[in-house]
């Protein structure tokens, strides 16, 4: 069976309902699977289709499935890391809790013991790798993401049983568990303990979300498990909608504030909260959709800073998270027009000249610019709008000899 993920438009809701109903039975009776459900980050379907043809041997699938299953094998031997292995004392005098210092902040040269310390947009001050916590969550999710996914897949339990051990460490765990809240995110040594905006360093977490769903049918993921892990995502979320820092990153006007409501909507559509889902998607309309994209496709609150290619194609991969979240939901984001009549289409036509390298940038990117980067922005929009453009943008990249796994999710 062929399907294309496609926006759910209000009219087409009951039949999307059937639809998943029959492609869940499918996957069920004939790909002799136990069918996800209930994943935040991609589309059930895409995901349980995708594993249906691995079953059935289709050799595209699989290839992917080969580069997630790399990603995997190289986690197995990942050492489980926790806050506790860094060597800074948070302010609090708690190792258990996560900290971080801003990375692109400097001594200010002109005072003799450096503080305050100074901005330098884009620029990364190597003195942030003391602050192991950052590193070491990135980490962290990005092997449970590779080693959960690759369990859905081939069904064997090595996978699950070290994406559960990281998952324990991090967050379970009594010696070693993160307390659920970022205080010391992003601290700027002579100015504060931490900011709002360190709340960035934590979308990851919407991964774990998703991976906890993967994992469900592993004998190795207990009910208590599973309820440690609700326990602590609904005090990080109520953390995030209740403290100065997550009041304050909610009304930020740039990624941060996209990135901030990807943690909400999937944190809440995880511990069974949906109406602070759709209220985050509701408010999303205009604190992002309308804030963020002008007429032209450009996100200029992302153009302005000095990486403006990366910072552009990283609120868009947000934005159409977001409109994945919603769509779940029976929330439409994927078509929605905003005040000058812009949308996600439009922004992701912005930037293709320029991933094509077919105009020069009109503004700065200090940083290299990755061409890897749009692939996934480019197969979402392809399945969202049916656009063939998007494919073939997508295969012009892939033929330069870069990667992308993305067809298995979405």
């Amino acid at each position: 069976m062929e399907l294309h993920y496609a926006p759910i438009q209000p009219y087409k809701m009951k039949k999307s309902i059937v639809l998943l109903i029959a492609i869940l039975f499918q996957c069920a009776c004939k790909a002799q699977f136990s069918p996800v459900q209930g994943l935040t980050k991609s589309p059930d379907e895409a995901i349980n289709i995708a594993k249906s043809k691995i079953q059935k041997g289709d050799k595209k699938t699989i290839a992917l499935l080969s580069d997630l299953k790399a990603k995997a094998n190289e986690a197995l031997n990942a050492v489980a890391t926790s806050v506790m292995d860094k060597g800074v004392v948070p302010p609090s005098g708690d190792k258990h809790d996560y900290i971080s210092q801003g990375p692109y902040w400097w001594p200010d040269p002109s005072k003799p013991d450096g503080l305050p310390y100074i901005r330098k947009d884009g620029e990364v001050n190597p003195e942030i790798k003391k602050f192991k916590d950052h590193d070491n969550m990135g980490a962290m999710v990005r092997n449970v993401d590779a080693l959960a996914k690759t369990y859905f897949f081939t069904e064997e339990e090595k996978y699950a049983i070290k994406a559960i051990e990281m998952i324990s460490v991090w967050f379970i765990n009594p010696d070693t568990k993160m307390n659920p809240h970022l205080e010391f995110g992003q601290g700027i040594p002579g100015r504060n303990t931490g900011r709002s905006i360190g709340i960035i360093e934590t979308p990851g977490l919407a991964s774990i979300v998703d991976a906890i769903i993967l994992l469900r049918n592993s004998p190795s993921w207990k009910e208590k498990d599973e309820q440690a892990m609700q326990t602590w995502m609904k005090a990080y979320l109520n953390w995030l909608l209740t403290s100065d820092h997550g009041i304050k990153e909610g009304i930020h006007p740039n990624n941060h504030g996209t990135y901030y409501d990807i943690q909400v909507i999937s944190l809440a559509m995880y511990t069974n909260q949906n109406a602070i889902a759709v209220d985050i998607i509701e408010k999303a309309k205009k604190r992002r959709y309308d804030a963020h994209i002008i007429e032209s496709g450009e996100q200029p609150h992302e153009t302005a800073r000095t990486k403006g290619y990366s910072y552009s194609t990283m609120n868009l991969k947000g934005l159409f998270q977001i409109a994945t979240m919603a769509e779940k939901l029976g929330i439409d984001l994927w078509n929605y027009k905003n005040s000058t009549n812009a949308d996600l289409k439009k922004a992701l036509d912005f930037l293709i000249p320029y991933a094509l390298e077919e105009k020069p940038l009109p503004f700065k990117q200090i940083s290299p610019m990755h061409a890897d980067a749009i692939l996934p922005h480019l197969w979402i929009a392809y399945q969202a709008y049916g656009d063939e453009l998007y494919l073939d943008v997508y295969q012009q990249i892939l033929d330069k000899g870069e990667s992308d796994i993305t067809p298995l999710f979405y």
